[in-house]
């Protein structure tokens, strides 16, 4: 991309059109926006270098972060793309650019926090992307992991749940140790985290169906059900409708009343 249109191009508005992608699931459209700002932030990176060996200073350029973020971001947004089309390999190194971002010139101590932040990323990250893989070995150093990181506790049980399914692995131990977090009252369940709670919950009624259990993945199907109409995404809301529905004659009769409750209150 030309030096010319690079320059007219804005990081955070680059930030705002991959988190829509993202959210759309377009996984070409991120890796091409992950690409447009990665060389977007480089010129940037090139030019203050330029001017620095001058000795004079760079024009000011308004971003709402530090210029390491912009990096760090960039290889995440390719990481998950990679991830998510199975390019496992590919995953591997965009994980190794961002895990270590020390190598930016006079970061403040701002700057420095992204780089931790983005080392922290890197490691829970190889951890999802091994472990959805198929390295079984690995769920026990993670879930011994996750409490010493709440923060990530539910996108951890979120990449778990979904690697038993695709693999077939029983992990019914492992969801025991963690079933008062994961169930609790609903407290958790904020506008932070729906995302994940979705993506949990539809995963977790896979994974009971998978097991035997009918009625509880329908228990957990309901839960993504609101959660799919409270992030208003319909090819969510679809998607359990249609799960429910291949299990509706093995629910209960108040389950499926609930669920007619349910549907009557999103009309």
């Amino acid at each position: 991309m030309r030096k010319s249109i690079l320059r007219s191009l804005k990081p955070d508005i680059i930030v705002e059109m991959l988190d829509m992608a993202v959210a759309f699931e377009n996984w070409n459209k991120v890796m091409e926006r992950a690409d447009m700002l990665y060389q977007c932030v480089q010129s940037i990176h090139e030019e203050r270098q330029e001017y620095h060996s001058k000795g004079v200073p760079a024009p000011h350029i308004h971003i709402e972060r530090p210029l390491v973020y912009y990096y760090g971001f960039s290889h995440l947004m390719q990481g998950m793309a990679h991830q998510k089309m199975g390019q496992v390999d590919q995953a591997r190194a965009c994980i190794d650019q961002y895990a270590e971002l020390g190598w930016m010139e006079d970061l403040d101590e701002v700057g420095m926090q992204v780089v931790q932040e983005f080392r922290h990323k890197a490691r829970v990250n190889r951890y999802a992307l091994e472990i959805e893989a198929g390295q079984e070995e690995l769920l026990e150093e993670f879930m011994n992991f996750l409490p010493e990181h709440p923060e990530e506790g539910l996108a951890g049980l979120k990449v778990i749940t979904e690697a038993a399914v695709r693999h077939r692995w029983q992990i019914d131990r492992l969801l025991h140790v963690f079933e008062d977090q994961i169930q609790g009252d609903g407290t958790e369940m904020n506008s932070s985290n729906n995302d994940d709670m979705y993506h949990y919950c539809y995963q977790r009624a896979l994974y009971e169906q998978w097991m035997g259990r009918p009625q509880e993945a329908v228990e957990f199907i309901l839960q993504a059900i609101r959660l799919a109409d409270k992030l208003g995404l319909d090819r969510f809301f679809i998607r359990c409708t249609a799960l429910l529905e291949s299990l509706r004659e093995e629910a209960t009769e108040e389950q499926i009343g609930r669920y007619r409750v349910m549907l009557e209150e999103m009309k």
